[in-house]
């Protein structure tokens, strides 16, 4: 078996590496929904990663379980048919030495059974002297349509007491507040919540993890931030791609569901939340709670909803009501802008924007923080300071600072300061999030998952203008597939959110030609900075 050294290993995992790398446990992980998509594309490509750097623990197995009948080579084919081309053949040949399937119902208790035979089969194999203390990870990447139905069986067929149990749910957490307190009632009923891990993928990426030390290890930023320096936040999540046959799930959750109640808001809640009393999950989680606690429910008048429709011409793109999987008239949104508030002495009087969309101009996520003007008139009319954090495609810190042009001129002009992973750690392979967290649930660190208490909140800061949406039937505004958003985005940010753009803003551009370069210093006009 060839695995990479810790040494070797990504940078995004070193803190779970010492844990891992003396963790001898015998482990099962069983994934439920192994024949779907979310197993194929994400849970055995971030198994397998785990593997190639030796982070998974060194007696393990891994047990897929579907309803679809598969040979063991159909599976084998499945699970790893999203690893690529880079995948060495002898690493795949040792992954696919440690993975075993069982088909079988999701509501058949003999079904289950089986299964739990097949794991002790395998615990047997990788624990033959019979060690008591072992753990059992059952990743659900299902449907929210039969999470109660496998964690009820799992709980009366598969549980062992003598083992540690971790059972992990893929979001969509419910509905609303009133689906989402049932559900986690009957998930509660079943496992305690220490047993418990709601994954949001987001928690995984490296540049929303990267916010607690850029926050937290650096003086100069958490000096200024609060209210008194900062003007405005706005986290924005662009695709550009519409439904591609997922019509029918965007059409029962929206935008709101499927981006901005969970992955946004958690990464809100991690820029503003108060220094928690250690790196301990459940203090970290305790901060993130008490921030959302003190957001108030958002106001319909502070959202501002579309819809994308077809582009013009020949061989223009399609429209959402084109998709044939999309109900006739359908007004959910596949674009939203929100502005929420923290009501805390840190925050009060800061607008938080959210920003989410699909067939959108590009591929984007940002943490756009805009500090205030400067308080003096020695410079008029100066752009202001921001701190922006890209999260995805590139990751990337850079701050928008003013500079004395070079040379005998004394024009100024916008410049940054500027990190980018892709540069400055050419050598180290950033893991995607599912890796992460994965590693995370093997070590038993809850820091990147939900809590109840967290969910409870979320729900409730969204479900009062989730339901006024759906009892007004409100209509959203149209925006063509490609642009970058229903008309008036940039007035909305202004007016509700007080962001500033002038003169001087720029698009920043990580690798400047010489072309640009060259207009940049005779003077000429740079482009706008709009999101």
């Amino acid at each position: 078996m060839s695995h990479a050294s810790p040494e070797q290993s990504a940078g995004a995992l070193t803190w779970g590496l010492d844990r891992a790398a003396k963790e001898d446990l015998p482990t099962t992980v069983v994934v439920f929904g192994a024949s779907g998509d979310l197993a194929k594309k994400k849970t055995f490509p971030a198994l397998f990663h785990l593997y190639q750097r030796g982070l998974l623990p060194k007696r393990v197995r891994i047990v897929g379980y579907a309803r679809t009948r598969l040979s063991p080579e159909d599976f084998h084919k499945r699970a790893t048919s999203f690893l690529g081309p880079e995948a060495a053949s002898k690493d795949v040949e040792g992954f696919l030495r440690l993975c075993v399937y069982v088909s079988g119902q999701y509501d058949v208790p003999d079904d289950f059974r089986a299964l739990r035979k097949e794991i002790e089969n395998q615990d047997t194999a990788i624990n033959p002297e019979g060690r008591s203390e072992r753990v059992r990870v059952y990743y659900m990447a299902l449907p929210p349509s039969v999470f109660l139905d496998v964690a009820t069986q799992i709980k009366g067929c598969v549980y062992d007491d003598g083992c540690t149990n971790r059972i992990v749910i893929e979001k969509p957490f419910g509905h609303d507040l009133e689906s989402s307190r049932q559900l986690s009632n009957d998930i509660g009923a079943l496992f305690s919540e220490h047993e418990v891990f709601r994954i949001d993928h987001y928690l995984g990426k490296e540049m929303v993890k990267n916010i607690l030390t850029l926050r937290f290890a650096n003086v100069f930023y958490e000096a200024v931030w609060s209210h008194h320096y900062i003007s405005n936040v706005q986290i924005t999540f662009k695709e550009p791609f519409g439904t591609e046959g997922r019509g029918g799930y965007v059409d029962e959750f929206g935008i709101i569901r499927d981006v901005m109640q969970n992955h946004l808001l958690q990464v809100l809640s991690i820029v503003a939340m108060r220094q928690p009393e250690s790196l301990r999950s459940e203090d970290i989680r305790d901060r993130k709670t008490e921030v959302l606690r003190r957001i108030l429910p958002i106001q319909l008048e502070d959202t501002l909803l579309g819809q994308y429709v077809g582009t013009r011409g020949g061989g223009g793109k399609p429209g959402y009501k084109d998709d044939d999987t999309v109900p006739a008239g359908s007004t959910t949104a596949t674009y939203a802008q929100c502005v929420l508030h923290v009501d805390n002495d840190r925050w009060r009087g800061v607008p938080w924007v959210m920003k989410a969309g699909k067939a959108l101009d590009e591929a984007k996520m940002t943490i756009r923080i805009q500090f205030k003007d400067m308080p003096n008139a020695l410079f008029p009319n100066l752009a202001r300071n921001e701190l922006v954090i890209q999260v995805s495609p590139k990751e990337s810190v850079y701050i928008k600072t003013i500079v004395k042009e070079p040379g005998l001129s004394t024009n100024l002009a916008m410049s940054e300061l500027d990190l980018s992973y892709h540069k400055r750690y050419q050598d180290i392979k950033i893991p995607d999030a599912y890796a992460t967290l994965i590693l995370d649930v093997l070590n038993g660190d809850h820091s990147n998952f939900v809590r109840s208490d967290e969910l409870d909140e979320a729900w409730r800061i969204f479900t009062p203008l989730l339901h006024q949406i759906e009892k007004e039937q409100v209509v959203p505004l149209p925006y063509e597939y490609g642009s970058r958003g229903p008309k008036g985005v940039d007035e909305f940010a202004s007016e509700r959110a007080g962001y500033k753009l002038s003169a001087r803003e720029y698009h920043w551009r990580p690798k400047p030609t010489p072309a640009t370069a060259t207009a940049t210093a005779k003077g000429s006009t740079p482009s706008t900075g709009k999101l």
